[in-house]
C-alpha cells in the first residue's frame, strides 16, 4: 500500500515540476502550448511516461513538439533530479495524450447533431 501512495505522489511531483521546468527553462518555441495531462510512474520507480497535449490537431505541429520535447528530456531529467527528494531519478519518456482531441471531437460531432443545419 505505501508503495502505491508513493508511486502517486510521485508521480503528481513529476507532473508539476516538469510543468515548471517546460514554462521557465525549455526555451524552445517547439514545446510552447505543450500541457502535462498526466504521469504513470513504474512500481520501481525506475521510469516514468510524460503524457502531453497540445492544442493543435496538424500532424505537422505534433511531430514538431514531439523533437522538441525529445530533445529538451536530459535538461528536463537534470532539472528534476535536483528538484526532486529521491535517490534515482527515473528515466522520462514523452507520450502525447490524445484524450483531449478525442473529446473535442466528440463534443463537436455533439453540436453538429444538436444544429444539422448551421
Amino acid at each position: 500500500m505505501a508503495q502505491n501512495y508513493r508511486v502517486g505522489r510521485l508521480s503528481q511531483e513529476i507532473q508539476r515540476e516538469v510543468t515548471d521546468i517546460l514554462m521557465k527553462r525549455v526555451r524552445d518555441p517547439r514545446v510552447d502550448g505543450v500541457t502535462i495531462t498526466g504521469v504513470d510512474v513504474t512500481g520501481d520507480l525506475q521510469q516514468a511516461t510524460i503524457y502531453y497535449s497540445i492544442l493543435s490537431d496538424l500532424a505537422s505541429t505534433g511531430e514538431k513538439t514531439q523533437i522538441g520535447l525529445d530533445k529538451a528530456t536530459g535538461l528536463i531529467r537534470r532539472e528534476l533530479g535536483a528538484r526532486l527528494s529521491i535517490y534515482v531519478t527515473p528515466e522520462i519518456k514523452f507520450v502525447r495524450d490524445n484524450s483531449v482531441q478525442y473529446g473535442d471531437r466528440i463534443d463537436q460531432l455533439l453540436n453538429e447533431l444538436k444544429h444539422p443545419e448551421e
